[in-house]
Formats: C-alpha cells, structure tokens, sequence
C-alpha cells in the first residue's frame, strides 16, 4: 500500500487533532471564496457615488455566482473525494489520472456556462431580481467578472485535491494569498482610480489568478505526492462519472442555492422592494461565513473520512463523523448568538443608511433562528458524499434548500408578508434537520454491520 507520513497520518493520528489539521486549512479556504465577495460589498458600501443600491447589485448576482461555483464543487469536490478513496486503497496512478480528468472537465464545463451566462445576461439579470436600481450595477460587476471565473473554478478545484492529497496547511497558505492580493488591490481599484463596483469585478480577477498560480506550481513540482501530468489531461469516461458521481451532490447543492436565491430575491423585491433585496444582501453575509465554515469543516472531514472507509475503518469513520457533528453544532451556536445579541455590529461595516440598517438587522435575527441545527444537517449531508453515497447526499442537499424552502416562500409570504419571507428560511432549516437525522440514525444501523463483519 502506498504510504507518506500525511498518509499515515490519516490511519493513526487522535482524530480530533486529525480533523482541525485538515478543517483549519479547508475553512480558511472556503472562506476565501466568501471573503472575495465580502470585501467587495464593504467596499463598495463605503465607495464614492455607490451605497445602498449599488450592494443590492451585488446581492442581485448571488444566484449567478453560486451558479458558477457550482461547476466547482462539481469537479473539485468529487475529484477530491475520489483521490482520498484512492489513496487509501493505495492507488497512486488512478488518484493521477483523477486530476489529469478534473483539469479538463473544469475548463469545459466553466467556459461553456460563462458564454451561455453572456449571451443570456440581460433576461437572466431581470429574471433573478433586479430593478431598474440594481440593474446596471450587476451587470458591470458580471461582465468583468465572469470572463476570469475560470481561474477561481481552478483554484478551488485543485486546492480541494491538494487538501486531499496530504497538504492541507499549504492549500491554506495558496488560498490566503488571493484574499490578501484582493485586499490590498480592491482599494486601490475603487477609490484611488474610482472604477467603481467595475474595480471590485476586476480586483478579484487578478487576485484569483494570483492565486491559481500558486496551486498550479504545486501540482507541476516534481516533489510534489500527486502531479498534474500530460498524458493524464484527457477524458476518460469511466472517471468522469467517477468524479460526477459524488461531486453531483455538492454541484446540486450549489445550483439549488441559485434557484432559491431567485425566488428570495423575487419575493423579497414583491413584498418589500429594493430595500429589503439590499437587506438580505446584508445580512446574509452572517449566514454565508457560517454556512463556509461549516463546508470547510467537512471538507477537513472529507479526506479523514474517505480514505478510513476506503481502508474498510469503519470505526474511526464513525469516530470522525461524531467528532465533526459536535464541532458542527457548535459553529451553528456561535453564529446564532452573534446574530442574535449583536446584529447591528453585523450590519455596520456595510455602511447602509439608517431604514437599510434596521431592515438588514430585523432579517438577520430571524434568517438565522435554525443555525444550530444547520450545523448538523450539512455535516451529516456531507458525509455521505465522502463515502460515496451521492443520491443519500443530493437528497439531503435538494430537501433543504430546494423542495422545502420554495413552497415556504409562496406560502408564508401571503400570510405574514415580507416576514414572512424572511421566516421561511428557519422553516426550511428545520423541518429539513428532521429529515437528516433520520437518514442519519438508518446509516449508523448498517456501520454497527459492517463492522462485525469486519471482525470476522
């Protein structure tokens, strides 16, 4: 069997250790990819001739975002599950070709989205939310942002299969530099040149790219464990679905995520107009950091947990998974606290005006009621695309944000109005939490199998 000490690591180490070792760098990561958007919305709140409906343009282009990232999770995701499987069967030369297939696929798959993105613009825009307020801002910012979406697609991907392949601490280290180069660069862009929300779109393109760099030059070292080889960059059928397979789930996730953004965005611009729409654009930057801490937890998880069950561990699967959930739980209590008792601290850095302000504050407090229990349901959710259990995962995925948060928007609104979008939201988390830990507690029955089988 193949063996490095990061390899032995994932076989002997106290899993508690294990898992901040790998979660650290993993949450720094995701973080980055809201951090960009983040930084942007500070900044243009606080940028000359922008303000309030200039973040509503911002908030508009969420869906589209997510859409786009959701080729990431696609590729890096199921690439990077797949190369932790492998390598705990010690197959190398497999866990190669898998990145060979995933560089391929990404620059397919994004360019083919990105150019359908720009014929279709305009209507889509309109179609998602945008008045004649937030329009001409979300556009400018799309139509210098998406032509350099490939190079964070890049990046999350092969930081995803760096982590996964026994880096974690340097795939921070990759990510941290684009964040970094967008703080300094995004400044300088929007009020020394006074590009505007044109300068944020830009900003990002070159710290991404920046950052790219860095990822690419590890997979093209020879020191490296795993390499992006020529002869690998080709599709091969049999891997595609592979990759597919599992990075389906988060892929179905993430456009979920745009669909619902739609109808937020829609029924917030029926029930309370543009202020609402630049409300939830506020205050759901709280929800997101949460919502990527808890997704770089169980990417952290991921690799523990697919090379233990590619080995046949189940008992340390399972001690992994406890340990994570807990820690999940926690994340959720933190973030519902912070909402709760400090809202306003949230809503200030965006600089919106006082009525914006009371609004974003109102809508954190109820958008966020569920977070203790979210922090279970995408643990468990997530693991089950690390053992390659892709439809239980999608499932899951599509319950919470798709098949019980749309009904909720049409019909809590006619009842409460605009709180009534807000409180559709918590709904939908919790009801979705039930489900989850059924499935959970029917997963842990068919563990307590296979393990005596194991013994025997």
């Amino acid at each position: 069997m193949l063996k490095t000490a990061s390899i032995d690591e994932l076989e002997n180490q106290k899993i508690s250790k294990l898992l901040w070792q790998y979660a650290l760098p993993a949450i720094v990561g995701t973080m980055v990819n809201a951090l960009y958007n983040i930084i942007d919305r500070i900044y243009i709140g606080h940028g000359p001739n922008l303000g309030d409906h200039a973040i509503g343009g911002l908030g508009i282009v969420l869906p589209i975002m997510n859409l786009t990232a959701a080729v990431g999770m696609l590729v890096g995701a199921g690439s990077a599950s797949r190369i932790s499987i492998c390598l705990g069967k010690g197959d190398k030369e497999t866990a190669e070709k898998i990145i060979g297939n995933s560089f391929l696929m990404t620059l397919i798959l994004t360019g083919t989205l990105v150019s359908i993105l720009f014929i279709f613009l305009d209507p889509i825009l309109m179609q998602i939310g945008a008045t004649d307020e937030t329009f001409p801002y979300a556009k400018e910012f799309l139509l210098y942002y998406l032509p350099g979406n490939i190079f964070l697609t890049m990046c999350f991907n092969f930081n995803s299969m760096m982590r996964a392949s026994g880096y974690p601490a340097k795939a921070m280290y990759t990510m941290l530099i684009g964040v970094i180069a967008n703080i300094i660069i995004a400044p300088i862009f929007i009020f020394v040149l006074e590009w505007g929300i044109k300068g944020a779109a830009i900003a990002t393109i070159i710290s991404m790219f920046i950052g790219l760099c860095f990822v690419m030059y590890h997979f093209m070292n020879k020191n490296s464990m795993l390499r992006l080889r020529r002869k690998d960059i080709r599709l091969n059928p049999k891997i595609v679905w592979a990759i597919a397979s599992i990075g389906l789930s988060p892929f179905f996730t993430q456009v979920a995520a745009s669909a619902v953004a739609f109808f937020i965005n829609s029924r917030l611009r029926l029930f309370g107009g543009n202020i609402a729409i630049e409300a939830f654009a506020i205050s759901n930057t709280l929800v997101m950091i949460v919502i990527m801490i808890l997704v770089g937890l169980t990417q952290g998880m991921q690799p523990i947990i697919g090379y233990n069950y590619g080995a046949n561990r189940i008992s340390r699967v399972k001690e992994t998974l406890n340990y994570t959930i807990k820690v999940g739980i926690i994340i959720g209590c933190i973030g519902f606290a912070v909402s709760q008792l400090l809202p306003q601290y949230i809503v200030q850095p965006f600089n919106p005006t006082p009525p914006l302000a009371a609004e974003s504050a109102k809508a954190l407090r109820i958008i966020t009621l569920m977070l203790p229990l979210v922090g279970f349901q995408i643990v468990v959710t997530n693991f089950f695309q690390c053992i390659g259990m892709a439809a239980k995962s999608i499932f899951l995925s599509l319950t919470r944000q798709f098949l019980l948060l749309i009904p909720a928007l049409f019909i809590l609104p006619g009842i409460f109005g605009l709180n009534g979008v807000w409180y559709s939201m918590p709904t939908a988390d919790g009801i979705s939490t039930l489900v989850t830990a059924l499935m959970f507690i029917w997963q842990l029955k068919k563990f307590k199998k296979m393990e005596k089988t194991s013994m025997l």
